[in-house]
């Protein structure tokens, strides 16, 4: 039996799944707009301003441009989705996940006194979501029943090394070492779908609720230029990262509908045995520039470019039977973002920010990502850092996200999801 049928419920389930390293930072994607609390509060304009130790994941040459310290952050995520099936005749529904922390911790030092040879390095949360839906009658794109859940994670240690090749330029690698752990489930009941001119009728869904976990590796390289006191100009690139992911089912966790009889719907049910999904996440690269208007105050801009589309249209799913075409139809996405730091005295800094991505989802594709809305666009932030003393500096920001809908077409029931967010994180540091 029959693609059509095999797509339909890989781009309905499985999407959910590997879009959930959206974000529990579902932000530009699923990547956090930044890592820690002085990351944030600049909106993620930090490639030309490193100003923490959360700098070796994402631009390594920073290890190397700022004092040697320690920084340790967490940060209370908290995004709010929804799910509307009232154009389907079923109900709206909230997700019962709506907190998410996410810890941080980095550093900094010469390899030795007076050396310009840097090492550094970090754990950080870099991605996971969660949502919870519960069931829900009459609802998805054909009037059937409903059923979603998901829970997805990334620990990601970036070991780094910078070197400062003379005053003015600076370079630096990291190796990204990631721990992903995932689990989902879908199902719709009692679908319609077609297939060479026939409808099918019956149940379609998987049920990977079983948590699998995989390591996953991949490069950060950096660079900083200071053309002149004023201007200081950032460039990283960060490379794919492959995960396996095994999952061991039992039969019918797979099942797609079988029956032309809208009166007695039925399912196949695949196999029991061992199935394995291929994640990956993005290759992202950013540049910007940091300018000094005045002694106190800094202004920097970025350009980043996450490369979605690869990574969320070439998933494969292998096991005793193998799912082929699964298209999530995400795409590519640019992101800009500007901030400003501030120094009110020698102990306060303030600053923040704007950051907006076109969303990688649009409305012909919210019928694949119904577990994953990552569909948010637009992220106003603020924060500051205060120095207690010679070695202990505190910190803090806030991050606001604008919530974000869209609406499948009719054909695909009219279905609605929705994503706004809001997070807090607070920064200990220490210099050495």
């Amino acid at each position: 039996m029959n693609q059509i049928v095999k797509r339909t419920l890989l781009a309905a389930s499985v999407a959910a799944a590997v879009g959930m390293v959206s974000n529990a930072h579902a932000t530009n994607g699923y990547e956090l707009i930044g890592i820690g609390a002085y990351q944030m509060g600049m909106a993620g304009a930090v490639v030309s301003a490193p100003g923490s130790a959360m700098t070796a994941i994402t631009n390594p040459a920073g290890i190397a441009a700022i004092a040697p310290q320690a920084d340790f952050s967490l940060e209370a995520f908290m995004p709010k989705r929804h799910v509307n099936f009232s154009g389907s005749g079923g109900a709206k529904q909230n997700s019962g996940a709506n907190l998410y922390g996410i810890p941080a911790i980095g550093w900094s030092a010469p390899i030795s006194e007076g050396s310009n040879i840097y090492f550094g390095g970090g754990m950080y949360g870099t991605s996971g979501l969660g949502v919870d839906y519960p069931y829900t009658a009459n609802g998805g794109p054909a009037g059937q029943s409903f059923t979603g859940f998901g829970s997805f994670s990334i620990l990601q240690i970036a070991p780094s090394v910078a070197m400062k090749v003379n005053d003015k330029l600076t370079v630096g690698a990291a190796l990204n070492i990631g721990y992903m752990a995932t689990a989902f489930q879908q199902n719709y009941g009692f679908a319609a779908a077609q297939q060479g001119g026939q409808t099918y009728y019956g149940s379609y869904g998987v049920n990977l609720s079983r948590t699998a976990s995989a390591f996953g590796a991949g490069v950060t390289l950096g660079v900083l230029y200071k053309i002149n006191p004023m201007w200081t100009v950032g460039a990283a690139y960060t490379s794919s990262q492959r995960y396996k992911l095994n999952y061991d089912l039992s039969p019918g966790d797979i099942s797609v509908p079988s029956s032309t009889n809208p009166r007695a719907p039925s399912s196949y049910g695949y196999p029991a045995g061992k199935y394995t999904l291929i994640m990956k996440t993005p290759q992202v690269a950013a540049v910007g520039v940091t300018v000094h208007p005045t002694s106190a105050l800094s202004v920097s801009g970025q350009i980043k470019y996450i490369g979605w589309h690869e990574v969320m249209n070439n998933l494969s799913i292998t096991g005793p039977m193998r799912f082929n075409g699964f298209t999530p139809h995400w795409k590519n996405q640019t992101v800009y973002a500007v901030a400003a730091n501030y120094q009110v005295n020698p102990a306060l800094q303030v600053r923040g920010g704007f950051n907006y991505g076109k969303s990688p989802i649009d409305s012909s594709s919210v019928q694949y990502n119904v577990i994953l809305p990552a569909v948010v666009e637009q992220h106003y932030t603020a924060g500051f850092s205060y120095q207690l003393n010679k070695h202990w500096k505190i910190g803090g920001a806030y991050m606001y996200a604008p919530k974000k809908t869209f609406t499948a077409p009719a054909s695909a029931g009219s279905t609605k999801i929705d994503l706004g967010e809001q997070a807090v994180s607070f920064n200990v540091g220490y210099k050495f």
